[in-house]
């Protein structure tokens, strides 16, 4: 069991008592911690997992709407019906590949189905450039101290199918 990140709260309006969220890519599914970013192993942005790709698409880890779309298209935030914020980060220092390597037609404000293509990436160009192929997925909005978080870490997870995180809360009267 993992404590949820105690800076976010879910407000009071939306109830909520499960979300499960499916792993994003085919891979492994890592602990957050063994990313090489201490903005996602040491969860200063929230908690979740992260994937060691070996396919080249990445998909929604839950349904919503896209809230955020990068630029440079290697981040995305999807919100839910429950205005829970989950983030999808491709790589780590991809943001300095300005969009290059990336592939994705999806802007923001778009609904997304949990499985759905976000986006595909160029492994080759990663590895020529030495970035780090891992894709972190947080919960970065949405959890307080009444959540429990169940992980499962598995070697071959399938992108859209295989759920990675289990989010549970006890109903609140």
């Amino acid at each position: 069991m993992a404590q949820a990140n105690n800076s976010n709260h879910v407000d009071d309006q939306q109830k909520w008592d499960r979300f499960q969220l499916v792993t994003v890519a085919d891979g492994e599914i890592i602990r957050l911690e063994e990313v090489p970013d201490p903005v996602f192993s040491e969860k200063m942005v929230g908690e979740g997992f992260a994937v060691i790709p070996t396919s080249e698409y990445v998909v929604a880890p839950v349904s919503g709407v896209l809230y955020q779309v990068a630029d440079t298209l290697h981040a995305y935030v999807i919100e839910t019906d429950e205005s829970v914020e989950v983030l999808v980060h491709i790589g780590i220092n991809t943001i300095s590949l300005q969009g290059k390597g990336f592939q994705s037609d999806l802007k923001k404000g778009m609904h997304v189905t949990k499985g759905d293509v976000l986006a595909t990436f160029s492994r080759a160009y990663f590895e020529e450039k030495d970035i780090p192929l891992v894709i972190p997925v947080v919960v970065i909005k949405g959890m307080d101290d009444e959540t429990t978080v169940k992980m499962d870490y598995t070697k071959d997870g399938i992108a859209g199918e295989t759920v990675a995180m289990c989010v549970s809360r006890e109903e609140q009267n």
